[in-house]
């Protein structure tokens, strides 16, 4: 095996600091969401807990020396995108899909 396949010492920390840190923010932007005071603030931490998801599938990447986690990256980006959209929708209008039937 060649050296690219694994970390340096100083690397390999600083990653696990990270993902620990983010990890910790998780479950403060979690009560967040639970005890939040208006429906617009648990909006924004549920968006920052799947920007926060985003980064901990990359630093496992990181961790792991892998470029497999590239697909679940993208795919929680849109999936939150999605998501942002609907809620703010909702938030606003009340409802997700209009249904103009008479």
């Amino acid at each position: 095996m060649g050296e690219e396949a694994f970390l340096s010492p100083m690397l390999r920390a600083v990653t696990i600091i990270c993902i620990v840190g983010i990890s910790v923010s998780i479950f403060i932007l979690i009560y967040r969401v639970l005890k939040g005071p208006t429906n617009p603030d648990r909006a924004v931490a549920l968006d920052a807990i799947g920007i926060n998801l985003m980064a901990l599938a990359g630093l496992l990447a990181i961790l792991l020396v892998t470029t497999q986690f590239n697909d679940v990256i993208l795919l929680i980006g849109i999936l939150l995108f999605i998501g942002t959209i609907a809620i703010a929708k909702f938030l606003e209008k009340g409802v997700i899909i209009d249904r103009d039937r008479d």
